[in-house]
């Protein structure tokens, strides 16, 4: 899959690159199964450990809100920017949304010595829903740097039984009111005014598990996976050189067995 580098200085800036620039791509894989769920592309954001995206029983803030409910990462990632916690962030948005087996990925540039590109945070809307979601609770989930200051980037499996309910829209599944079931328009479901909490599934014989294009959707089942999503460094042109060396010389060994 082709690669999209972003060097920025926050989201949209254009500073000259940092003496400790690190170069990592950010991927993201849908690991359901086929007629299951899909995801709306990964929002994704680097800090120093103190942006606290939401807290399971409290309301949510209208950033998640609305990625939760209709997968718009703006308002979210305006949050993060304001929160002073870090200035590089993004959406995975090359392929739109992500249905079972598919890939996307970024390659984006942080500062390896500053503080605010120690912790990852990430969040993405499940769909069809009404407001399910994705995302790490604990803003110091996903640690990049060991105690030494080395990268040691991450990766990790996303399971059905850690997807969320915003708490902002209520779950009645009716298809104008549920994303990717026959919602034309952002923000037409019914207020909910409730918290983030666990979602408990869609409704059996529902809207989404009766849609044959959704039949494998029920993320409540054993050991369903959602999602696998990694941060890893971008190898150096001269580990690629010799990685390219090596693949050549076992090319010819092999042609010259045969």
């Amino acid at each position: 899959m082709k690669l999209i580098k972003l060097l920025t200085f926050g989201v949209l800036g254009g500073a000259a690159v940092s003496a400790h620039a690190l170069d990592v791509i950010v991927r993201i894989e849908n690991l359901a199964p086929q007629n299951g769920t899909f995801l709306t592309p990964l929002w994704f954001g680097f800090h120093d450990g103190g942006f606290d995206m939401f807290n399971t029983g409290s309301a949510a803030s209208a950033g998640l809100e609305r990625i939760a409910e209709d997968g718009n990462a703006a308002v979210l990632g305006g949050e993060f920017m304001a929160s002073g916690a870090g200035t590089v962030g993004g959406v995975l948005n090359g392929i739109g949304p992500i249905g079972p087996g598919a890939t996307t990925q970024r390659i984006v540039t942080i500062d390896e010595s500053a503080a605010s590109s120690r912790y990852f945070s990430w969040a993405s809307m499940v769909i069809p829903s009404n407001d399910a979601f994705v995302a790490n609770d604990n803003a110091r989930a996903h640690r990049l740097f060991n105690e030494a200051g080395n990268f040691v980037g991450m990766d990790f499996v996303v399971l059905g039984s850690q997807v969320l309910d915003a708490g902002t829209e209520v779950n009645d599944e009716i298809p104008m009111n549920t994303a990717f079931l026959g919602q034309m328009s952002p923000n037409t479901g019914t207020p909910e005014g409730g918290v983030v909490h666990f979602h408990p599934g869609f409704m059996a014989g529902g809207n989404i598990l009766g849609n044959s294009m959704f039949s494998n959707a029920d993320f409540t089942a054993s050991n369903y996976q959602l999602a696998r999503i990694s941060v890893e460094a971008v190898p150096e042109p001269a580990t690629m050189m010799v990685l390219g060396l090596v693949g050549a010389a076992l090319a010819r060994r092999r042609k010259t067995q045969a």
